[in-house]
């Protein structure tokens, strides 16, 4: 890398950890640390929703998407929009007025503290799981751009993660995350402007040639929506579940919300999100598109085609910038990850009025160096795990929504009959998966196979228990 972007990213990574430090001094209780004492804007608060759910394969595959392709992927966003809309009418009102700090602390207030515990318990697998893998994926990206050894690249986003995350809590990791959303989004945007201005053909003509090549093609109602995951209704219905998951029953997402002052302020951060998400995708396909003009349709490997044409054709300084937008999105998810997993496991295994700042700085220290571990102790030759990590949120986001569902119910439920459910809405998802199903069908399916297990288990004891 030449010495300016090198200097835009070391000023960059230290601007980060300054932040964290100087925001350290608001932190005084658990609450601060964790929620940031309930006070963030409801629209940094969505800022941070969109980057924590943004990592670097995101930022780099949407716009591959579209230079191998179209825009159909733009189908799941109207999805996702559905799925927020959904959080915010059923499940947002019971997280606010119950005054927790885990969202799995409704299932304990519901069906006892051992279901408590295995919701966090799933929850921690799979974040442990699917963000030290994607930490490891994010890793080798940043190897490719940057020139640096996967270890190097590994310990600086880890280090600079920890330390501000550490520090200042929630509070800076949503701030920062809102800083870093812009500075991402504005990556993609200056490549777009820069492809517009030197492409040599004008805009028209450009958006002309893409058009009747069918590259800007969304919507599509034709073929097998049962194995084809951009069909239209297995999008948008499988957008509409993996968003009701994912922002729902994962505590990673629904932690930005709890930390706006009321309900009112979640719903507009939660919603809000949903529409920035489609524009965010909007943006990194019409890159994608456009950089398939800028390079005459040249085959590039799979993924690599952004990062090889920021590498190869962006000027000094403006790569720089699109490099620190690519460490940002690899650091939004971890720093999220890091201090939702210290959360659920102070709140709901620790008894969360036991624990106190130190406390909860040492805890997420803990998971941090977890995460690093992970993504140190594998490479990208391990393509089995990767593969696993990456795809875990699917085999697990249905159960957990499923028990949500449940716990809406006026009639209780037994321990037994909810671990049952749980297990078979997780063995439904690899029966799926090898039956060849749409992965968008994954989490819809797997929510109704965990409510009917559950219920169809409940009838047998119920039974038994009466005679």
């Amino acid at each position: 890398m030449h010495w300016i972007d090198t200097s835009i990213i070391v000023l960059f990574l230290f601007s980060l950890m300054a932040f964290g430090w100087w925001q350290s001094r608001l932190n005084t209780t658990m609450t601060d640390y964790f929620l940031g004492g309930k006070t963030i804007p409801w629209g940094v608060a969505m800022f941070s929703i969109v980057a924590t759910e943004t990592s670097v394969l995101t930022f780099i595959s949407i716009p591959g998407i579209a230079y191998r392709g179209n825009w159909l992927f733009l189908q799941l966003a109207i999805g996702y929009i559905i799925g927020r809309i959904l959080v915010s009418i059923f499940l947002l009102p019971k997280y606010f007025s119950s005054g927790i700090t885990s969202i799995y602390e409704v299932l304990g207030n519901k069906f006892g503290s051992q279901i408590q515990k295995v919701a966090s318990g799933v929850f921690l697998v799979t974040r442990i799981l699917a963000d030290g893998i994607r930490y490891l994926a994010t890793a080798v990206i940043v190897q490719v751009v940057t020139g640096w050894s996967l270890p190097v690249a590994v310990l600086v986003i880890g280090c600079v993660t920890l330390v501000y995350s550490l520090l200042g809590g929630i509070r800076t990791i949503v701030w920062i995350d809102s800083f870093q959303f812009v500075l991402y989004l504005a990556g993609g945007l200056i490549s777009i402007f820069y492809i517009f201005t030197n492409m040599g053909i004008p805009i028209r003509e450009a958006l002309s040639d893409l058009n009747q090549m069918g590259k800007l093609q969304i919507l599509n109602f034709s073929g097998d929506f049962i194995h084809d995951p951009f069909i239209f209704i297995s999008a948008v219905v499988g957008g509409m579940f993996l968003s009701f998951a994912s922002h729902g029953a994962d505590y990673m997402m629904v932690q930005r919300v709890l930390g706006t002052k009321d309900l009112a302020s979640g719903r507009k951060a939660m919603i809000g999100s949903g529409f920035f998400v489609l524009l965010q995708f909007a943006i990194f396909l019409l890159a994608g598109s456009l950089i398939y003009i800028y390079l005459g349709g040249a085959p590039i490997d799979k993924d690599r085609e952004f990062s090889t044409f920021i590498i190869d054709h962006l000027p000094i300084g403006v790569k720089g910038l699109l490099l620190a937008g690519i460490l940002s999105a690899a650091m939004s998810t971890l720093s999220s990850s890091i201090n939702s997993l210290a959360s659920s496991t102070i709140s709901d295994w620790f008894g969360g009025g036991k624990a106190d700042l130190k406390k909860s700085r040492i805890i997420s220290g803990i998971w941090a160096l977890v995460l690093i571990g992970i993504a140190l102790l594998f490479d990208e030759g391990d393509s089995a795990i990767v593969i696993l990590g990456l795809q875990i949120a699917s085999f697990t986001y249905g159960g957990l929504l499923g028990l949500f569902i449940l716990s809406k119910m006026k009639r209780d439920f037994h321990a037994t009959s909810l671990i049952m459910g749980l297990i078979a809405s997780l063995l439904i998802v690899f029966y799926l998966k090898q039956m060849g199903f749409a992965w968008t069908w994954f989490v819809g399916i797997s929510v109704m196979v965990n409510i009917s297990i559950t219920f169809i288990i409940e009838g047998v004891i119920y039974r038994n228990v009466k005679g």
